[in-house]
């Protein structure tokens, strides 16, 4: 509901090229957490394949880079329904933060009652709101302009990589059901077709999206940070606002839910292992809620709240620090399943297609490398210092 604006801003029409490329090498990315998940069912997702792969102590700093994105990530993503609901009330940023940190709140909530839970208030929402946004493309569409997709590249090519230095935020969830795998009743049958069925929605959904915004609203596609609302009024006026305001808060809503859910069960799981204070690990083990880890990222969700509003980093910002760690996180678990998968089978070309996207990825996100490498030494030398036995 932000990201084809973000993009546009930095790529203009080029950045529909961007969210192909994207979606084109989220296959491989997919299949492979899911076959990965499928084979090695566990809370510790990517760091669980790492541990196998490589040893525990290099699957330390994989599961420090999903942790501690978590809180950044829901962040960003409670603030998109913020965003939409506060230029619905005509109100400003501090309206919207609170709305966000309301959203947050309830995602806590829910999570702290048990994973059960949440993926029921998700089930309910995921099918309108897909079709939501499927209605909100085809009325809008009619609105469309050729010329809104000239220049193509007003920004240079090289905009295309800096465009999906912060989509990725949108791709990135592969691994993110990794860390849930242990739930499903049969990981082997039930992941890998969830993951087929999300690949193709979140595909026709995301290309069609950006498209339509290019195409609707032109250049100013990367000046509004409500892209979704612009594209509704064209088609019912002011009162398209408060469609996509009540859209965007079940929407974040789903997000962070999910993200909250993978977060806290990657907590227990880096507890049990050794990674965090082993009294994260209580509530970790399959059908239980743990409740410890959950409260470490809620703390650290305040946290970046507060470094958010003290250094002013907005969307943009905080996406592109999650997209960095998210991509180191989906690197190494290419590279664990190079080690795992059968070799020179279909799946194992396909991981190795990942890793080099992956690493591509990693390369546009300059000096924000710099976190992922802080907290990566942060967890060796945790997992050096953890008593053995």
């Amino acid at each position: 509901m932000v990201l084809p604006a973000l993009a546009a801003k930095a790529a203009g029409p080029a950045s529909i090229l961007a969210w192909a490329v994207l979606l084109v090498f989220s296959v491989p990315v997919a299949a492979t957490f899911a076959a990965l998940g499928a084979r090695h069912p566990d809370g510790g997702g990517v760091a669980t394949f790492v541990a196998r792969a490589f040893g525990r102590r290099l699957a330390a700093p994989v599961g420090w880079w999903f942790f501690f994105a978590v809180p950044v990530g829901v962040l960003a993503g409670a603030l998109v329904g913020g965003e939409y609901v506060a230029a619905a009330l005509g109100a400003g940023r501090t309206t919207a933060v609170w709305i966000g940190v309301a959203i947050l709140a309830a995602a806590f909530g829910v999570n702290h009652v048990g994973l059960r839970l949440s993926g029921r208030v998700q089930l309910g929402t995921v099918g309108v709101l897909a079709v939501l946004l499927l209605v909100t493309m085809i009325v809008a569409a009619p609105a469309g302009r050729p010329v809104n997709f000239t220049p193509f590249a007003p920004h240079g090519w090289m905009a295309v990589g800096t465009a999906a230095g912060v989509l990725f935020y949108a791709v990135s969830g592969w691994e993110a059901a990794s860390h849930l795998s242990a739930e499903f009743r049969d990981p082997r049958r039930h992941l890998p077709r969830a993951t087929g069925l999300t690949l193709a929605v979140v595909s026709v959904l995301y290309l069609s999206l950006a498209v339509t915004t290019i195409g609707v609203l032109g250049a100013a596609a990367g000046t509004t940070p409500v892209p979704l609302s612009r594209l509704l009024e064209t088609a019912f006026g002011a009162g398209g606002r408060t469609v996509t305001a009540v859209a965007a808060v079940f929407l974040s809503f789903i997000a962070v839910n999910t993200y909250l859910a993978g977060g806290a069960r990657l907590g227990a799981a880096l507890a049990r292992d050794g990674a965090l204070p082993r009294a994260l690990a209580k509530g970790g083990t399959p059908g239980g809620v743990p409740r410890r880890s959950l409260t470490v990222q809620m703390v650290l969700c305040a946290v970046a709240v507060v470094g958010a509003a003290v250094f002013g980093i907005g969307l943009d910002g905080l996406m592109r620090v999650t997209s960095a760690c998210l991509a180191a996180v989906s690197c190494a678990g290419m590279a664990a399943a190079l080690r795992l998968l059968p070799g020179r089978s279909v799946l194992w070309y396909g991981a190795l297609a990942g890793l080099a996207f992956t690493a591509l990825v990693l390369a546009f996100s300059g000096v924000l490398l710099l976190i992922p490498a802080v907290l990566g030494l942060g967890a060796l030398c945790a997992v050096g210092s953890a008593p053995r036995g």
